[in-house]
């Protein structure tokens, strides 16, 4: 049995809204938020840095990210202390497939270099460069926490972990 004009119509109408709403929920499934959304704001809390000497100091520590592009990029300010010990670290990252790059800056030292790793939904593992300096960094977040893990063996500062909380 052949349909009316008016109920081919229909149903052509009727195809093309359902595989529209199809189209349209795919890609919104698709639309995970980056790597770095999950930073966004401001951090603090501390941890422990183990230093060349074999003396181990207990750091006080306070971070913010400024995040963008959907969690694509972002800029990180991560200040410690502890009474012998300081540093002032910025960063400027960005992550394309699950490749991250980018810049930093440890403004107590003035050196700085590059940032190049991988991010995933459960963690972000870094390499950073610099002419005088290397150290690799893991970093993780749980919610509202967040974990930091610094290995430099070849430096002052052999190791750090910092635990942060957002505020």
């Amino acid at each position: 049995m052949r349909l009316p004009n008016r109920y081919r119509r229909l149903d052509g109408l009727v195809l093309g809204v359902a595989t529209a709403i199809v189209v349209f929920a795919a890609a919104a499934a698709k639309a995970e938020p980056g790597p770095f959304a999950a930073l966004a704001g401001s951090w603090s809390g501390g941890g422990e840095v183990n230093m060349s000497d074999g003396s181990v100091d207990r750091l006080r520590c306070k971070a913010t990210y400024s995040v963008g592009g959907g969690g694509a990029t972002a800029t990180l300010n991560l200040r410690c202390a502890s009474d012998s010990y300081n540093f002032d670290l910025t960063g400027n990252v960005r992550s394309q497939g699950g490749t991250v790059s980018g810049t930093w800056t440890e403004a107590t030292r003035g050196i700085g270099g590059t940032v190049s790793g991988t991010a995933a939904p459960n963690g972000i593992s870094l390499q950073v460069i610099g002419p005088t300096f290397a150290a690799g960094l893991a970093l993780s977040v749980n919610g509202s926490k967040q974990a930091i893990s610094i290995s430099a063996p070849a430096s002052e500062i052999r190791s750090a972990s910092i635990s942060l909380t957002k505020s």
